[in-house]
C-alpha cells in the first residue's frame, strides 16, 4: 500500500493502474513506474492541468418521450473531437447516462467501462491520444414531455421537459428557444429567487447611469423598473420573444403548458 501511494501521489495515477504497474513489476518502483510511462498514464496525470475546451455534447430521449439525456466530453482540440476513437468514447458515455441515469458526475465515473472505470477509462485513452481528455457534466432530467436538441455539429445542446404529455413539436421547438436565445431563468419568479444578487447589481447599475445622466431622482423607480423588464425579456425564458414568431413570446405560445425544467449546455 506504501508503493501504491507513493506511485500514486507523485505520477498521478489511479490506484488500481497503480497496483497493476507494481503487480507486473514484482514490486519494484523504477520498473513500475516504466510501466506507466508505457502505457501513457504518466502523461495523461501531466496533462491534468491543461485546457479542454473543445469536444462534443450528445444528447436525446427515450421512445416515449419521458426522459432525456445529455453528456458533454471534452477535448484539448477540434481535431481530436473529430477523431472516430473520441466519437466512439463519447457515444459509450452517453449510453451509459442514458442506461444507468447516475445521480452526480462523480458517479458517472465510478460506472464500469469496458473492464475499468470510466475515470480509468479517460486517464488511459488520454494516453493514447495523446491530449488532456474530460467528461466535464451531464444531465438526466424526466417529465410528461421531453425533447432535446443538438447545434452545430454537438457545440449546443439542450433539453426540456413540460408538464403535459403528447406535446413533443411545442418541446422541440422550445429547445431550440433556449440554443438560440440562451435563457438563464425559466421564469421571472426564478430570476427573483436564483439571481437576487445579479438583479441587485443590475439595479445598482441602472441608478449609476441615470445619476450621470442626471435625471431626477423621483423619476428613478419608474425608469429602472423598465430596464429590470427588458432585462427579464433577455435572460428569462417565457419572457423571451419567441424565435419563429417575434411578435409573441414564450409564455404567449405556451397556454396552459408549463415548462418544468431546461438545460443547456454549450462548449
Amino acid at each position: 500500500m506504501e508503493n501504491i501511494k507513493f506511485l500514486r501521489e507523485k505520477h498521478g495515477a489511479s490506484i488500481s493502474d497503480c497496483k497493476t504497474a507494481l503487480e507486473e513489476s514484482g514490486g519494484n518502483l523504477e520498473q513500475a513506474a516504466e510501466i506507466l510511462r508505457k502505457k501513457g498514464i504518466i502523461k495523461a496525470a501531466k496533462r491534468a492541468d491543461r485546457e479542454a475546451g473543445e469536444g462534443v455534447i450528445l444528447s436525446g430521449i427515450n421512445e416515449a418521450a419521458t426522459e432525456g439525456y445529455m453528456v458533454e466530453v471534452n477535448s484539448e482540440t477540434d481535431f481530436v473531437a473529430r477523431n472516430e476513437q473520441f466519437k466512439n468514447f463519447a457515444r459509450q458515455i452517453f449510453e451509459l447516462v442514458k442506461n444507468k441515469k447516475p445521480a452526480t458526475l462523480a458517479e458517472l465515473l465510478l460506472l464500469p467501462l469496458d473492464g475499468s472505470s470510466v475515470r480509468e477509462r479517460i486517464e488511459s485513452l488520454s494516453g493514447v491520444i495523446g491530449e488532456k481528455l474530460s467528461v466535464k457534466r451531464m444531465a438526466v432530467i424526466a417529465g410528461n414531455t421531453v425533447a432535446s436538441y443538438i447545434h452545430a455539429g454537438g457545440k449546443i445542446g439542450v433539453l426540456v421537459s413540460l408538464d403535459k404529455p403528447n406535446q413533443l413539436e411545442l418541446a422541440q421547438n422550445l429547445a431550440m428557444q433556449v440554443a438560440a436565445a440562451n435563457p438563464k431563468y425559466l421564469d421571472i419568479n426564478e430570476a427573483q429567487t436564483k439571481g437576487a444578487e445579479e438583479i441587485a447589481s443590475e439595479k445598482e447599475i441602472y441608478g449609476e447611469q441615470l445619476k450621470a445622466e442626471n435625471k431626477p431622482e423621483s423619476m428613478w423607480d419608474k425608469i429602472i423598473a423598465g430596464k429590470l423588464q427588458k432585462y427579464f425579456q433577455e435572460v428569462c425564458l417565457t419572457e423571451q420573444e419567441y424565435v419563429k414568431d417575434d411578435k409573441r413570446k414564450v409564455k404567449e405560445i405556451l397556454g396552459e403548458v408549463k415548462v418544468t425544467e431546461f438545460v443547456r449546455y454549450s462548449l
